[in-house]
């Protein structure tokens, strides 16, 4: 099993506040569906009191001129005049829905990342199949899919059009942030576990309820991508921007963050671990195989979500202290992950590092830009891609061509360096990521 693939896992001890969603629900025939506030009364999807047509099991669809699949489980004890939250799971680079919807090794206690079991028949879930067993989402085709699901699944079950969630671990995380990104208006919150800016970022500046988890020695996506997605809701929610606290390294924690100022619904949430690429993580050890019932994101996850529970909108911004789970520091330094995030300064100019992630067909390359004795107004890096590689997603950068050579520039919000500061941003690309030697060029 590749380190792109899910480890069985499940969890049992957290802990969550209580705030308020407002807004009433709509429809639509066409487009991605949505809800808006303030709007009066929820409105029932066309499923609510009708006999449904759908049953749990696998489905196929039309979607964008192909046929998708995703599997469907409907709450045993199916209630057609009640309103429930709809959950979609997306799956890890090489996973599939069967993975997610049987939760592996470990079984229906770990069924679409532990939550299944801790919903005890309060929600219907989706597992998706992304094509090629990934979510490149080419031409937005993904998020058309997962906007054909909701509409049959709506137009056939009983859903509470305020209460749509997405979650996923890897590139199923990538996915679910290409959703906070495009689909605020129609999914309340969103939950990615080591996930980067892999499957496109198509809007991403509406408020969404964002929780981001990842591991500080995650060799695959690193703690940087995580935080760099994170960090967009924190501005997008209007949440007061801070440097939250994370375990320190070899202490086998982990913390969780609630962040302050966050516009009322709006909450955005942080929580690292000591550990790797898995979205498991069990306080004590390292061990991504580590019994899951120890596990603690499960119900972390599960009280974001349903803390979306009222019809009005807050009248004051939400509770921002932390849940019971620690998230201040112990004893030993908590803030600088493996390698120094603000190493000495060089020269006059600036200086680039990469780290490769390589898989069958694709890679992902982080880079790290360092600003010299002068700093910087912005900068630009170069590197050559071997042939027949390509880029596919950017982050953090703005790339100028996709082969052969190609540039990646700062952005607006990282291109202004101290001496000595570092930013971060990252490609995903296909083909080899062999041989790339980045040159930095300080403006």
């Amino acid at each position: 099993m590749s380190r792109h693939r899910l480890v069985a896992g499940v969890v049992a001890a957290a802990a969550t506040l209580a705030l308020a969603l407002g807004g009433a629900a709509i429809t639509t025939g066409a487009g991605p569906v949505a809800w808006a506030k303030d709007a009066g009364p929820l409105a029932a999807t066309a499923g609510c009191g009708k006999a449904p047509t759908l049953t749990s099991g696998t489905r196929t669809i039309s979607s964008g001129g192909q046929n998708r699949t995703f599997i469907l489980r409907i709450p045993d004890n199916y209630d057609r005049n009640h309103p429930y939250r709809l959950i979609f799971a997306f799956h890890w680079n090489g996973g599939t829905a069967t993975e997610v919807d049987s939760g592996g090794t470990s079984g229906y206690p770990w069924s679409y990342y532990g939550i299944r079991a801790l919903a005890n028949n309060s929600a219907i879930f989706v597992a998706p199949q992304g094509i090629g067993n990934g979510w490149a989402n080419t031409g937005d085709r993904d998020l058309t899919f997962v906007d054909d699901m909701m509409r049959q699944i709506e137009s056939n079950l009983c859903v509470e059009t305020t209460q749509r969630f997405a979650m996923g671990f890897s590139y199923g995380g990538g996915m679910s942030y290409a959703i906070a990104c495009a689909r605020a208006s129609a999914f309340r919150a969103v939950a990615v576990y080591s996930g980067g800016q892999l499957s496109g970022c198509n809007g991403g500046t509406q408020p969404i309820a964002y929780i981001g988890i990842h591991g500080l020695r995650d060799n695959v996506l690193p703690i940087s991508t995580g935080r760099s997605l994170r960090d967009r809701f924190v501005r997008n929610n209007g949440c007061t921007p801070q440097n939250p606290p994370e375990p320190a390294q070899g202490s086998l924690t982990h913390t969780v963050t609630y962040y302050s100022g966050c516009r009322a619904g709006y909450p955005v949430a942080w929580a690292p671990f000591d550990g790797g690429h898995a979205p498991n993580a069990v306080d004590g050890t390292a061990d991504v195989y580590a019994p899951g019932e120890k596990s603690w994101t499960r119900p972390v996850v599960w009280n974001f979500f349903t803390q979306f529970d009222g019809t009005t909108p807050p009248t004051t911004p939400p509770v921002t202290t932390p849940p019971a789970t620690p998230t201040t520091p112990p004893a030993t330094p908590t803030t600088p992950p493996a390698t120094p995030t603000t190493p000495p300064a060089g020269g006059a100019g600036c200086t680039a590092t990469v780290t490769v992630n390589q898989w069958n067909g694709g890679f992902t390359a982080s880079l790290r830009v360092t600003a010299g004795s002068a700093g910087t107004t912005g900068w630009t890096v170069s590197t050559t891609l071997a042939g027949g590689a390509s880029v596919t997603n950017t982050w953090n950068a703005t790339a100028s061509g996709s082969t052969g050579t190609v540039r990646f520039t700062n952005v607006d919000y990282n291109g202004q360096l101290a001496p000595g500061q570092v930013a971060e941003f990252g490609f995903q690309g296909n083909g080899s990521g062999s041989g790339l030697t980045p040159t930095c060029t300080a403006r």
